[in-house]
């Protein structure tokens, strides 16, 4: 389920988890040693950071003006709705 930040608090909460993300593979950087054990254990923070990261750019594409309410399809999922203004 994609949460899409949807005005400047959720993007503040949204900036602040990718930076707890971060802070997290730093951490598993100065400790793990095994590469492999390494690429295992961060992948997960990698992937929701970059997936997060997407929101985030999505939410800044458009102005407040042209953003409407986050629809929301048959399978629970949210999508922007743009005005042409």
């Amino acid at each position: 389920m994609r949460s899409i930040p949807v005005n400047a608090l959720q993007l503040t909460i949204a900036l602040e988890r990718i930076h707890w993300f971060y802070e997290q593979v730093q951490q598993i950087r100065k400790t793990e040693t095994n590469p492999v054990n390494f690429r295992a254990a961060v992948s997960g923070y990698l992937a929701e950071i970059d997936r997060m990261q997407l929101e985030v750019r999505e939410y800044l594409h458009f102005l407040p003006t042209e953003v409407q309410s986050p629809a929301v399809n048959a399978a629970g999922e949210t999508s922007r709705t743009i005005s042409k203004v």
